[in-house]
């Protein structure tokens, strides 16, 4: 039995020493910045030499208060005024680098956090919530600056006046020192104790508050289909649950530390109280004097003081280990697409040619369905092959593969005879204009949205790619023109200006593979045209792979794949296929009779 219980109080001492040593995954972050903290160093040691010298100046006060020489007692005051202003002006520049160098480090950590994040596959992203994710880089990194900015240079100052005080107490009066020396044991038991339970409690709150954050997110962004299925009441009701929760046991952290600070103030100051009698008699004996007591008080206040701010800052130090644990997670988090160490280049120039190997795929998050099985293809320089099949068959994974979101499981993805896995991802991605079937619009004006595609481009050339994409008219018509904001994810445009803003965002970059996911589907009938004839110039000498539900829309393809259950059953011309009976003309007879019984 002894063994069994022995084992998890190990595991709680292990648990304690990492959580607090992750701190040191900061360092990296501070290197660069040493001589500031080189300069804030020296000013710390100065106002915690000038806190433990002050005593010395009360004392010479005190002690000579009756002198008849007014000279003496004036410099007396004269040097306790420059002591404390000396210290004051030490205190403001500690402050200063300090803070300093606390927004500098959490900076650069965010850029980190976020420069490791934006390049994570999409199964990244089926693991972790985006508003999880969000939480970390926000309130996990504002605990790690207090505690940098602030924490850390307090308690490097308290320890040394601790460590201080306790050597100048203890040449003031080895009889009173010692008498204090008692009471540590009683302050540091409670620190130890009621510190381990903190330390959980903290994390949980940090948990929860995530949890908080990311169902926000999530609400918010989809805002427009909660209060279309009328959801309001329920996501609320979910929202206060958690943040309910969150403030439940950020109550209990609280009243934790509460009870840490209150027990060790009053043991301190107890034990304060009773070493004043002492020196008090033996004051009254003539065995010190006034002013030797009133230094060693406020030596033992010092002391004190510097004590109970450790305890409080410890705490600070385990949340903040507990948020630097977190962000370390997301540093070091591993990605299943990775570049290769020594990369292949791609010819040039690009010709686009596309060639799925015997390629398997199942989605991490449903390993038991096949979204692609066995699928062998090649698609020529310049030629226009459009997928169908019913959902699920696996037509947008072709198009998810050829970007590499995701690595096959069997086979090789290859871009003009190079397999994707061999090239950088910026490299070939480059090459690759996409319209997918949801089209992402950012908080920014119209320009900007379609100038995304390449940055560079002249505002003649983003005016032209619009014009090709049938958005110029619209555009023109906003209250700016191309300057319009257009809202967060575009919510002051319809479906369709969305889309054709996305198209003309694919036709700007100007690349030789072109890959439409649904491009037209929240086009109306006159839109759906012009953009149709875009799409068709712009497909001219450019490889271009095109998803669609509408055969409509795909019948002039020189190819058409026709896939089911992530496997390829047909491919062949539109007229081909429909003479071929089978899938595609099960698709084409009803698809264009319902469009004759609507017309």
């Amino acid at each position: 039995m002894a063994r069994r219980q022995a084992a998890p109080n190990a595991e709680q001492e292990r648990e304690k020493s990492r959580k607090i040593g992750v701190l040191s995954a900061l360092w990296p972050f501070m290197r660069p910045y040493r001589l500031l903290m080189l300069a804030a160093t020296c000013a710390l040691v100065l106002t915690a030499g000038l806190s433990l010298t002050l005593p010395l100046a009360v004392r010479r006060v005190v002690d000579n208060f009756r002198v008849s020489d007014s000279e003496l007692l004036n410099l007396y005051f004269s040097g306790a005024l420059v002591i404390a202003a000396l210290l004051a002006a030490g205190t403001g520049v500690r402050y200063a680098l300090v803070t300093r160098l606390g927004e500098r480090v959490v900076a650069d950590i965010r850029k980190a956090v976020f420069d490791r994040v934006i390049g994570m596959s999409p199964e990244f992203y089926e693991r972790v919530m985006t508003g999880e994710v969000l939480s970390r880089i926000t309130t996990d990194t504002t605990l790690i600056q207090s505690v940098l900015g602030s924490s850390v240079s307090i308690a490097l100052r308290n320890l040394l006046i601790f460590l201080g005080g306790m050597v100048l107490m203890l040449l003031t009066s080895a009889k009173l020192t010692m008498m204090v020396l008692l009471i540590v044991p009683a302050v540091i038991v409670p620190i130890l104790v009621l510190g381990r339970r903190l330390r959980a409690i903290s994390k949980e709150n940090q948990d929860w508050i995530a949890a908080s954050s990311g169902n926000a997110g999530e609400a918010l962004g989809a805002v427009q289909t909660v209060q279309a299925f009328t959801h309001e009441s329920a996501s609320r009701l979910k929202f206060s649950e958690l943040t309910e929760t969150s403030y439940d046991v950020s109550r209990r952290r609280i009243q934790t530390r509460a009870y840490l600070t209150v027990i060790v103030i009053f043991l301190v100051f107890s034990g304060i109280v009773g070493v004043l009698w002492m020196g008090a008699n033996d004051v009254r004996a003539g065995v010190m004097s006034e002013g030797t007591l009133i230094q060693f008080v406020i030596y033992a206040v010092l002391v004190a003081g510097s004590v109970a701010a450790l305890s409080e800052i410890w705490s600070e130090l385990q949340r903040a280990a507990g948020a630097t644990e977190r962000l370390v997670e997301l540093l070091n988090a591993e990605d299943t697409v990775l570049d290769p160490v020594a990369a292949q280049v791609l010819p040039v120039p690009v010709k686009g040619e596309i060639a799925f190997d015997n390629v398997s795929f199942r989605y991490p998050s449903r390993p038991d369905v096949s979204a692609l099985d066995e699928v062998s293809l090649t698609v020529k320089p310049g030629e226009t092959v459009a997928f169908v099949g019913p959902s699920g068959a696996g037509k947008t994974t072709i198009i998810q593969m050829l970007q590499r979101f995701y690595d096959p499981n069997q086979g090789a993805v290859k871009l003009d005879g190079v397999a994707l896995t061999q090239l950088q991802r910026d490299e070939f991605r480059r090459h690759i204009a996409l319209v997918p079937q949801d089209p992402v619009i950012f908080a920014a004006s119209a320009r900007e949205n379609i100038r995304f595609g390449r940055p560079e481009a002249s505002d003649a050339e983003v005016e032209a790619a619009a014009a090709a994409a049938a958005a110029h008219d619209f555009i023109s018509k906003l209250p700016d023109g191309y300057d319009s904001f257009v809202g967060e994810r575009g919510v002051m445009l319809s479906g369709g200006q969305k889309q054709r803003i996305a198209i003309a965002r694919a036709i700007l970059r100007d690349a030789p593979v072109l890959l439409l996911d649904e491009a037209t589907s929240a086009l109306d009938a006159e839109s759906e045209r012009l953009v149709q004839a875009a799409v068709d110039e712009l497909s001219q000498g450019r490889t271009t792979l095109i998803v669609a539900h509408r055969l409509a829309t795909v019948k002039k393809a020189d190819r058409i794949v026709v896939m089911d259950q992530g496997r390829i059953v047909a491919t062949g011309t539109h007229d081909e296929l429909v003479g071929q009976g089978g899938l595609y003309a099960r698709l084409a007879k009803l698809q264009f009779t319902e469009g004759l019984a609507a017309e």
